[in-house]
């Protein structure tokens, strides 16, 4: 089963995902997509590590999603994907387009494919007001194809908010 969890900053995204790993039952491995390049991001790191069962796996990637799914998916594993957003900034600051899509269609390609669960986490940023700047508009952009396709891809969607997870795809949580 593959799930997109979606939701503003501090909804309960990143918490719901972790419980539904846990009570998936099987080995997790997290991966993380952060660059921790400031003090706060690092903070915001560190609160998530704490959070974490000491069993899981964690496999750090900015970059090469795809990959990395595709090397550790499998029939009796959860793979927790923390986050798309970050991760397509990570894309978008390499100022490489082609980097950019060819990503991003290898994760859309290859999802069908791999094994086990899959839990993405994402940040739902097209609700507000569309920022000022062609680098943020194109962010808030691409974030919102990207969790068009994944959520017609994968088999449940739930936002979050204020802690709260509506099902919009799927079986109710």
């Amino acid at each position: 089963m593959q799930q997109l969890i979606l939701g503003g900053a501090r909804s309960g995204k990143s918490r719901l995902a972790e419980t539904l790993a846990v009570e998936s039952a099987l080995d997790v491995i997290y991966v993380a997509t952060s660059q921790p390049l400031d003090g706060e991001m690092s903070q915001r790191v560190a609160l998530h590590r704490q959070r974490r069962p000491d069993t899981w796996g964690l496999v750090e990637e900015p970059l090469a999603l795809a990959r990395v799914l595709k090397e550790n998916a499998g029939p009796d594993r959860c793979l927790l994907v923390d986050c798309l957003t970050l991760w397509l900034t990570n894309l978008l600051m390499l100022d490489d387009p082609q980097r950019l899509a060819q990503e991003r269609d290898a994760l859309l390609d290859g999802l069908a494919q791999l094994p086990g669960q899959i839990i993405f986490v994402s940040n739902e940023t097209g609700l507000g007001v569309v920022p000022l700047g062609e680098l943020t508009r194109r962010y808030v952009d691409e974030a919102g194809w990207l969790h068009q396709a994944l959520a017609q891809r994968c088999q449940r969607v739930v936002l979050t908010v204020a802690g709260l997870p509506m099902t919009l795809k799927g079986s109710p949580l």
